[in-house]
């Protein structure tokens, strides 16, 4: 089966409808068409676009306004995917982005950490949620751990220790649940973790945890990067796919990085790009898909 995770930057905000908007419509969507139907086709096709070069068979999405909305993206721009089994819940992101997954396999429980607050007790700790998902592959089952961490706007050691804190409770996650069996299980912690992992990184106690492969080492050095900053011309990786240390050794493969939706300013790629991807506009997303195959224990 084949596992990934992409950010969408904002996609979905792209459907927000105006204030005076009735969200309510006769079809069951959450969403006014006439919002839906105005916002750039070209982009939305892309995305799209990207989703489908994938082909996952579960696939972690960041930055989803709503399951409505989620719901009519999956309908309209991905049907031959054949994703039945969908999941958003809505988090305390003032931006009201949230995170996803759409999977070909049912998904028998969830479990959302949206409710848990920072170690001063003054924020929310999952301002995205740690979105718990149990998937049935065939009779075995798979765990998701669906995160999108604090960005580093504002600077990256401004916003450093909420990220410490969100990586921290993913890590005691992961300890509490696994531990026990010596970390044997079919388990992942994926998504847009917004720290690159450097000596200072964020991330260390994901990164080090004995439980937790990040797979993407087993690139070369130069093709680890999954985000491109134009800002600072910078290429890093800020998406992840965190195997259990069991799954890891059980599928010795490399994952794959997607960038034929990046935007022509992401000059160190020089492959192919998707029809009408624009030198800033239209693009997929300035994240790139993180993808890999993989079997279950």
């Amino acid at each position: 089966m084949r596992i990934a995770t992409f950010n969408c930057e904002n996609l979905f905000a792209r459907y927000r409808f105006r204030n005076n908007f009735n969200p309510r419509e006769d079809d069951g969507f959450t969403i006014n068409n006439l919002a839906f139907e105005n916002y750039d086709e070209t982009a939305k096709q892309i995305t799209a676009q990207a989703i489908r070069e994938v082909n996952a068979d579960v696939i972690a999405l960041q930055e989803v306004e709503s399951l409505p909305v989620l719901d009519r993206f999956n309908l309209r721009y991905l049907g031959g995917l054949r994703y039945k089994h969908r999941v958003v819940i809505d988090s305390h992101d003032p931006r009201g982005i949230d995170v996803a997954l759409l999977s070909r396999y049912p998904l028998t429980s969830i479990r959302s950490y949206r409710h848990e607050r920072n170690a001063a007790n003054t924020a929310s700790l999952f301002s995205r949620d740690c979105l718990e998902v149990h998937i049935d592959i065939d009779g075995k089952e798979l765990t998701l751990f669906v995160n999108h961490f604090k960005s580093m706007v504002g600077g990256r050691d401004a916003t450093r220790v909420k990220r410490v804190e969100q990586a921290q409770r993913v890590a005691e996650v992961i300890s509490e649940q696994w531990h026990e069996t010596g970390y044997e299980g079919n388990y992942i912690v994926l998504g847009d973790l917004n720290d690159y992992p450097s000596h200072d990184t964020s991330l260390h106690v994901l990164l080090a945890h004995e439980g937790l492969v990040n797979v993407i080492d087993r690139l070369p050095k130069d093709e680890q990067w999954t985000h491109f900053y134009a800002g600072g011309n910078e290429y890093r990786q800020l998406d992840y796919l965190l195997l259990s240390s069991s799954l890891a050794n059980h599928n010795p493969s490399s994952p794959q990085v997607m960038r034929m939706g990046l935007p022509y300013r992401a000059e160190r790629y020089s492959g192919q790009r998707f029809p009408h991807v624009g030198e800033d506009n239209p693009k997929a997303s300035d994240h790139a898909p993180l993808f890999m195959d993989i079997q279950l224990d």
